[in-house]
């Protein structure tokens, strides 16, 4: 399984409801875990980003999806990106000419 991390902001909405976060986030692992997906960490975070999700992912599809279905519920909006291990990298590094 491939590792993601998945940027989150709050949408004028989310912020507006932010007491529902414990009952979203809850509700957001269940959708995931449909998806073969196991969210290892959730921080919420001060700065550019108000959370971040590290999560498992079994397909760059099934991470897609659940960053899309999140989406449509109208609470954040996400980047999603693909992290690399060190193992991962230095397999990476060796195919490098």
């Amino acid at each position: 399984m491939a590792t993601y991390v998945v940027l989150i902001n709050f949408t004028d909405q989310g912020i507006r409801t932010v007491k529902q976060i414990p009952k979203r986030i809850k509700a957001g692992i269940a959708v995931a875990e449909k998806l073969g997906i196991k969210v290892k960490d959730a921080y919420w975070t001060v700065g550019a980003y108000d959370a971040v999700l590290v999560a498992d992912a079994p397909t760059d599809e099934a991470i897609t999806a659940f960053a899309l279905g999140i989406g449509t519920q109208g609470n954040v909006r996400t980047q999603t990106l693909r992290a690399f291990s060190t193992d991962e990298m230095n397999n990476i590094l060796a195919k490098v000419p």
